[in-house]
């Protein structure tokens, strides 16, 4: 610690330690910090961990990122601030020596279908850049280099000539087609030719004056009539005579429009093209925006560059891949009428060796192709919906149509979403569309071994060494499965989180304060060593890391641990520890510390449970699983383990869920290729997908109405005596309908002013003072406390507070089962935690006991956002839901939670083409024998 100055000891309010080495926050009050004072070491790998809800997103999000953001706004014009976001300052005293500040979040950064993983990482534009540079055109007809000839071209095969050579340097006789002969030879002469050349057939040709033509009352021209440019010999020729030939040759390829060729002691011909061309196409010049789906220029004309079009669904038209053709596989074959088209085929069948008796699944891929395309013997499937097109003018064939229509790969460019001529331009023998389609493990080996010549070499230099980096990043944090064209909308948090962290990467940024919200999601812990290395190798560039992280890996890593705590919400809020890892360790008061060092610890349970009920997937086949057959118990606790990238979520998600849904009549998305989902269906009454996504979108909504606990209060509020006088009902007492609440925020409690280009005021209403109702329904209260006073209480002290109202209670308590008991009940739902919201959802599942039937619940990586201590919590709600007769599937790589399941699927054993098995199906316990599972490794 270095000694006070004497200007430290006058100025008591400066910083303990030089802002030089760290960034020091004094006075911190946002959400719940409770005045918090502390310490950040600037280029360090700093790791904030605590429990659910205890301020860590407060302190590093809200305030010292909201604040380095909000410092960079400042620094712009006033002008170019009201295009901003508009900026909040923080509730903090103040920040010294902060920096930059970047925030990488979970949150999936788009929506849209057109960004991809290789627009998100920007590694799309430096392959769009490198292809309009070093790409080379070959026609589709010959497959030839197409080349464009340029004047040095032409003088270059000039000068190489047997000397002696007699050239003419001649150009097409080019007629307009406005103009006679006459006319046409006045404008050369005019221009300043003298000659025409009349080319023969064998031999050499004859020169033709235009004078003399002129004379001609009605001059007659031949086929092959050329405009005589220049006549040299071929010689050594002097640096003088170049410039000749090359003015000529400018001047022959201005007038013809771009074809110049030269003749040969009347023998030979050469032919030279500056126009871009061969086989009779005019192809585009490679220019950037040619790659681009997102630019009209380059994107396929029929999918405007979404790769996807509105069309005749395949799933749809052959919905059952189990059946044969005769069993009826084809949907829109079966009935009286339509069934002739199957009658054609199963009689033509025997001609051409069609099997109609196999399963559509087993066919092969020019097999199921045939069955579209159709042969001479049979109309395919495209020609019956041709047909169907021709007719809708009759409403059964527009019904028809409308059965089968869904989204389909574009036609034209086969979900590449460029134009067909951005694709004839190729390095290495690949196109744009090719190398997007490779997984980018693949793709780095394919970069790692491109040849280029010299001058590629040089012009690419910059762009490879950009993708290389990259690339390499990629790899580094466990992407190395996922192809640049996967749409970003179907990417989990933590990838999205991860490809991000490879932008800022590749930005190569320094003395700038790095923000991640739990990178390691979606992570096995085999991955988890090389993000780390990532993020060290971040922090050496000379930047502050600053993790929000519960991974004991990689609080071991870190040079520096800050424990937010020592509960969450109000009771939370406090720095309760700041060191390095030994000394968390033995810290009494830190709960992290606890867990850390064993004193503490989630034990599994003492005995698996049996099952006799389950649901089989069978040869499940979506994205890289290998014709894998799952099958999930049902009534226990099961997880999904396996690598990043091992296919679990495409067998829960994609597959499964999917396909559950549609057995129930609800709505869903596309289900995987698979070939059934058999067991004890019946037995399931609903799935529900428990996700952590926000539980309401309004500022409005709240823990206590999700759960349905605030209709309960509003009739208790009602039935109070004052309530029956005053003739309020239940009404009155909610803030989202007009009658009870106040007037002039709307039961908001605040009233925002809009200030243009500085963040919006936020002021407390003058109306009601911030307590949301009118004065009149406030003088209502129950044991002393009003509508807004109950509003304001925790969970658990509301449960005490409500102990004669058994109704209120057992509403309430679920959500002190599942570990919120700090939430107020009023908390507004925007400031819930990813990890807050999915335990709402839970408790309200909780709080319907067992009059729902039996429910399958599937978590996709429930911890997220978890201390050790949540996942206690967790485990025990999962086990109440258990007893009342619901299923839990989990997609989960926490080891904790996958030594707590009773039964465990262990995808694997790499991520991408390398995945895809089912390795193990059990008790946890087995898995720790299997050699090629990481996860039992770990365990």
């Amino acid at each position: 610690m270095p000694t006070k100055t004497k200007k430290q000891e006058v100025l008591q309010e400066e910083p303990p330690v030089s802002t030089a080495d760290s960034i020091y926050i004094k006075g911190a009050r946002v959400h719940n910090l409770k005045n918090v004072n502390v310490s950040i070491p600037r280029n360090k790998l700093i790791v904030v961990t605590g429990v659910s809800g205890s301020g860590k997103s407060s302190l590093t999000m809200n305030t010292l990122y909201a604040e380095g953001q909000r410092r960079y706004a400042e620094s712009l014009s006033s002008y170019a601030r009201q295009f901003l976001m508009r900026m909040n300052k923080p509730d903090v005293d103040y920040i010294k020596g902060i920096c930059p500040a970047i925030a990488i979040e979970q949150k999936v950064v788009t929506r849209t279908p057109r960004s991809t993983v290789g627009s998100m990482t920007e590694l799309y534009d430096y392959l769009r850049l490198l292809f309009a540079r070093i790409g080379k055109t070959y026609s589709p007809v010959s497959g030839q280099l197409v080349k464009k000839h340029e004047v040095a071209d032409v003088v270059d095969a000039i000068v190489k000539l047997k000397a002696g050579t007699k050239i003419l340097i001649v150009v097409p006789f080019l007629r307009h087609a406005k103009r006679d002969v006459k006319e046409e030879l006045n404008i050369l002469m005019q221009k300043g030719f003298s000659r025409l050349y009349a080319a023969a057939k064998d031999g050499p040709g004859s020169l033709l004056r235009i004078e003399e033509l002129l004379e001609e009352k009605k001059p007659v021209l031949g086929e092959n009539t050329y405009v005589l440019i220049d006549r040299l010999v071929a010689k050594d020729f002097e640096e003088d005579d170049k410039h000749r030939i090359a003015d000529s040759i400018q001047t022959a390829f201005y007038e013809s429009e771009g074809h110049v060729h030269l003749e040969l002691d009347g023998k030979q011909w050469l032919h030279f093209s500056n126009r871009f061309e061969l086989d009779g196409i005019q192809f585009e010049e490679p220019v950037p925006n040619l790659f681009s789906f997102n630019n009209p220029y380059g994107a396929c004309p029929t999918c405007e560059g979404f790769g996807q079009v509105l069309g005749i669904d395949k799933d749809l038209v052959i919905p059952d891949k189990r059946l044969s053709v005769y069993e009826g596989a084809i949907a829109p074959w079966r009935g009286e009428k339509m069934g002739e088209y199957k009658e054609a085929l199963i009689k033509a069948s025997r001609k051409f060796g069609f099997p109609i008796h196999k399963p559509v699944s087993e066919l092969t891929d020019e097999q199921v192709e045939l069955l579209w395309t159709g042969n001479e013997h049979f109309y395919g499937i495209n020609e019956f919906f041709k047909m169907v097109e021709q007719n809708l003018y009759k409403v059964q064939y527009r019904v028809l149509q409308s059965r089968y229509r869904g989204r389909t790969t574009c036609p034209t460019c086969n979900g590449a979403r460029l134009r067909q001529e951005a694709l004839y331009i190729k390095i290495g023998g690949k196109n744009i569309a090719d190398l997007v389609d490779i997984p980018v493990s693949d793709l780095n080996e394919w970069f790692t071994n491109l040849e280029l010549n010299d001058y590629d070499q040089k012009v690419g230099k910059r762009i490879l060494l950009e993708v290389h980096h990259r690339l390499k990043t990629l790899l580094d944090v466990g992407l190395s499965y996922l192809t640049l064209n996967r749409l970003a909308n179907s990417l989990s948090g933590g990838e999205s989180q991860r490809i991000q962290l490879t932008r800022s990467l590749g930005s190569n940024l320094t003395n700038s304060l790095y923000i991640l919200d739990e990178p390691s999601i979606g992570l096995h812990a085999r991955d988890t060593a090389r993000l780390i290395n990532v993020l060290k190798e971040l922090r050496d560039l000379g930047n502050t890391v600053v993790v929000v992280e519960h991974d004991d890996l990689m609080m071991e890593e870190a040079d520096h641990i800050i424990d937010m705590g020592p509960l969450a919400s109000h009771l939370g809020g406090q720095v309760i520890f700041a060191g390095n890892y030994q000394e968390i360790l033995k810290d009494p008061n830190s709960l992290t510390g606890k867990y850390l060092s064993g004193e503490m610890r989630i034990d599994p349970p003492k005995q698996v449970r049996k099952w006799k009920r389950s649901i089989k997937v069978e040869g499940a086949r979506q994205h890289n699983l290998k014709n894998v057959t799952a099958e999930f118990p049902l009534g226990i606790f099961t997880v999904v383990s396996g690598v990043s990238g091992s296919g679990k979520t495409t067998l829960v998600k994609q597959i499964l869920y999917p396909a559950l849904m549609k057995l129930k009549g609800e709505f869903t998305e596309k289900v995987g290729r698979h070939k059934a989902l058999t067991g004890d269906l019946d037995s399931i009454t609903a799935i529900e997908m428990v996700d952590q996504n926000p539980i309401g979108k309004s500022s409005r909504s709240n823990p206590v109405t999700y759960i349905k606990a605030y209709d309960e209060i509003r009739d208790l509020f009602a039935r109070q005596p004052m309530s029956k006088m005053r003739g309020f009902q239940p009404k009155h007492f909610s803030f989202n309908v007009d009658g009870g609440r106040c007037d002039t925020c709307k039961g908001e409690g605040e009233v925002i002013v809009e200030m243009q280009f500085l963040a919006d005021v936020h002021l407390t209403c003058e109306s009601c003072g911030g307590r949301r109702f009118k004065e009149e329904v406030l003088e209502v209260t129950y044991k002393g406390k009003n509508i807004y006073d109950v509003l304001e209480l925790g969970v658990d002290e509301a449960i005490d507070f409500f102990k004669d109202e058994k109704d209120v209670v057992s509403r309430i308590k679920p959500l002190s089962d599942v570990g919120l008991g700090y939430v107020k009940l009023g908390q507004s739902s925007d400031t819930l935690s990813g990890g807050e919201a999915q335990r709402v959802k839970l408790a309200s599942f909780l709080g319907k006991g067992k009059a729902q039937g039996s429910i399958l619940f599937i978590f996709d990586e429930p911890t997220t956002g978890l201390h050790f201590h949540d996942i206690k919590k967790l485990l025990a709600s999962f086990n109440a839901l258990i007893e009342q007769g619901h299923s839990i599937l989990v997609i989960e790589h926490n080891l904790d939670v996958i030594r707590s399941a009773d039964w465990v699927l262990d995808m694997g054993p790499e991520g991408g083409e390398g995945g895809g098995n089912l390795l193990y199906a059990g008790v946890p316990e087995g898995l720790k024998k299997v050699k090629e599972s990481y996860t039992g490794k770990y365990l």
